[in-house]
C-alpha cells in the first residue's frame, strides 16, 4: 500500500468539500462546536473505560456517549513536541529546538505558521486555550515577564488565552491571560533565571523541611507553594499560583468562553496540568483514591470533564459540539517528586499492558486514550481500531469545514475525518513517534514496527524507571501479534526491515 501524497490527500478533501475559504458570515449554524480535552501524561490503561482501576465515570460516560479509539498516537512521548505538533500539523522533530520546552522559552510557533485554531478562525469560529501551553512565549530574545509576551497564542489564531506558560514543575508560577502575567504588581517586577539562583525564596535543595512534597530529582530549586520547581524565581509575589487551585480556575475560564454570547461556534483547547508533576489535588480530592496523589488527580481530572459536559448540557449545546479527549503522551510514576505513585500502583495498569511509557519508543509512550462524542452524529457506544494521529487534527478540520490550509507547513497533516467520527474504517497507513532525545519509530497500519539502532540508554536514565526501546542495533517488530514488543523480527524478515526503513528514510527526507 502506497501513502498518498499530500497534494492527492488535499485533492481528495477538495472534491468532498470544496476548498473555497469559508468567512465567518457564511459558517452554518449546524457547525458543531469543537472542544478539545488535551490531557497531561494521560497513560493508556489510566482511564477506566481503558481497563484502568481508578474511577473515571465522567470519562467512561463520554466513550458510552461515543467512539473510543484503541489505535491513536500522539506524535511523541513526552509535552512539547506532541502540542506543537497536534497545533500545527507539522511533525516537532523536521526542525531543532522542538523537544520539550524549558521555562523560559521563547516561542515555538511563530506568526506565519499555520495551525488548528487558525484554520478553525477561518471557518467562522471564535477561539481559546485554557490551561497548560508549553510552547514558549515572547520573540527571539524570550518572555518579558514584566510587559507585554508576544508572540504567543493570540498571534497564532486563538482569540482568547488563559494559560500556566510551561509546566506546574516549572518557573515561572504564574497565570498569563492573554498577553499578560495575571495580577501582577508592577512594584515587584519578575525575574526568572534557568542557570543560577535570583532573589531570596528559598530553595528545595538547601531547605526540603519547607515542603509539602518532597522532590525525587531535578526539582529542587526555587519553592513556591511548599514546592520546589524546576528553575529559579524572584519577585512576582501577587501573582503567583496554587497548585490547588488550577482545576477549578481552568474550568471557570473555559465556563466563561463557552457562555460567551456570540452567533459563533467555538474551537476550545482545554489542555489540563492534570496529571503533571507535582501531582497536587485540591483538597476536595485530596485521599480520594487509593493511589496516593495520582490516583487523586486523575479523579480531578475527570471531574473537570463532567464539569464541562454539565455546563454544555445546562447551555444547550451538548448535541453539536464535538468532544475529543486524549492525552499527549504516555504515564509515568516517579517523574520529579515523592508521591508515592510507584509505591501505590496497585493492579492499576496506567499502561494499559502495553510496554513502555513516558520518553519511550515503545508503544505506551505514544499509544493514548482518545475519544469522540459528538451525539448529532458520531454513534454512541462504538469503537475503533483504526490507526489515528493527533497531527491529523488540522487537515481533517480544514476538510470537515471547507477551508484550505497550507500544506508546505502542516506538512504530516492527512485528512481523517470520516474515521474521527466514525464514518470510514480508513486510517492513516503508517506515522512517525518520537522518543527520548528525538529518537524516532516508525509503526504501519500492518502492525509492523521499525525502531532504527541508536545510542540512546536502555533506561530512561533518571526517576522515572521507564524502558526506552532503544538499541544500537535495528529493531522491527509486529504489535498486532505482539503488542508488548517483546519478539524481535528483524533476522526472519530482512525484506520487511529494509522496506520500513526506506519509508522512514522517505519521511523524514520530505
Amino acid at each position: 500500500m502506497i501513502k498518498p501524497s499530500k497534494i492527492l490527500s488535499l485533492l481528495l478533501a477538495c472534491g468532498l468539500f470544496s476548498c473555497a475559504e469559508k468567512s465567518a458570515e457564511t459558517a452554518e449554524n449546524t457547525q458543531p462546536n469543537v472542544l478539545v480535552i488535551y490531557t497531561d501524561d494521560v497513560g493508556y490503561g489510566d482511564v477506566s473505560a481503558y481497563g484502568g482501576k481508578i474511577p473515571t465515570p465522567n470519562i467512561d460516560q463520554l466513550a458510552a456517549d461515543g467512539l473510543l479509539f484503541t489505535n491513536a498516537y500522539a506524535t511523541a512521548a513526552t509535552c512539547t513536541p506532541s502540542r506543537y505538533s497536534l497545533l500545527t500539523g507539522e511533525y516537532a522533530w523536521r526542525a531543532k529546538g522542538r523537544g520539550v520546552a524549558p521555562g523560559d522559552a521563547s516561542a515555538l510557533i511563530r506568526p506565519g505558521v499555520e495551525t488548528l485554531p487558525a484554520v478553525m478562525q477561518r471557518a467562522g469560529y471564535r477561539t481559546a486555550v485554557i490551561g497548560k501551553w508549553h510552547l514558549g512565549l515572547g520573540g527571539d530574545n524570550g518572555p518579558d515577564w514584566n510587559g507585554e509576551l508576544n508572540p504567543g497564542p493570540l498571534e497564532i489564531g486563538f482569540d482568547y488565552s488563559f494559560i500556566i506558560p510551561a509546566t506546574g514543575d516549572r518557573v515561572p508560577t504564574v497565570f498569563v491571560e492573554d498577553h499578560h502575567v495575571v495580577g501582577l504588581d508592577p512594584n515587584d517586577p519578575i525575574e526568572v533565571n534557568y542557570r543560577e539562583k535570583v532573589g531570596d525564596r528559598p530553595t528545595g535543595k538547601d531547605h526540603p523541611e519547607l515542603l509539602k512534597m518532597m522532590w525525587s530529582h531535578g526539582h529542587n530549586h526555587t519553592i513556591v507553594n511548599g514546592v520546589s520547581r524546576i528553575g529559579y524565581m524572584a519577585g512576582g509575589e501577587a501573582a503567583l499560583w496554587r497548585d490547588e487551585d488550577f482545576a477549578q480556575t481552568f474550568v471557570d475560564k473555559a465556563s466563561g468562553f463557552i457562555q460567551a454570547e456570540s452567533e459563533k461556534p467555538f474551537f476550545m483547547y482545554f489542555s489540563t496540568h492534570d496529571i503533571h508533576v507535582p501531582r497536587i489535588a485540591h483538597e476536595q480530592f485530596q485521599g480520594a483514591t487509593d493511589f496516593g496523589p495520582r490516583g487523586d488527580v486523575i479523579v480531578q481530572l475527570d471531574w473537570q470533564v463532567g464539569e464541562l459536559m454539565k455546563l454544555l448540557k445546562e447551555q444547550g449545546l451538548e448535541e453539536n459540539t464535538l468532544v475529543i479527549f486524549s492525552s499527549d503522551n504516555g504515564p509515568v510514576l516517579d517523574d520529579g517528586y515523592v508521591d508515592q505513585a510507584r509505591e501505590l500502583i496497585g493492579d492499576h495498569a496506567q499502561n494499559g499492558g502495553l510496554s513502555g511509557g513516558k520518553y519511550s519508543a515503545l508503544e505506551a509512550g505514544t499509544r493514548v486514550p482518545f475519544i469522540v462524542k459528538w451525539p448529532a452524529k458520531v454513534q454512541a457506544n462504538t469503537s475503533s481500531d483504526v490507526m489515528f494521529s493527533q497531527v491529523d487534527l488540522l487537515a481533517s478540520f480544514a476538510a470537515a469545514n471547507q477551508v484550505s490550509y497550507d500544506s508546505s507547513q502542516a506538512i504530516d497533516s492527512e485528512n481523517h475525518f470520516e474515521t474521527l467520527i466514525g464514518e470510514s474504517e480508513t486510517g492513516r497507513y503508517a506515522l512517525v513517534q518520537e522518543a527520548l532525545f528525538s529518537n524516532l519509530a516508525y509503526l504501519r497500519s500492518d502492525g509492523y514496527k521499525f525502531i532504527p539502532g541508536n545510542e540512546g540508554p536502555e533506561m530512561v536514565p533518571w526517576g522515572p524507571i521507564i524502558r526506552t526501546g532503544f538499541a544500537e542495533q535495528d529493531q522491527l517488530f509486529n504489535i498486532q501479534s505482539d503488542p508488548k514488543e517483546t519478539k524481535e523480527l528483524s533476522a526472519d524478515n530482512p525484506e520487511i526491515l529494509a522496506e520500513i526503513k526506506e519509508e522512514l528514510r522517505k519521511i523524514v527526507e520530505q
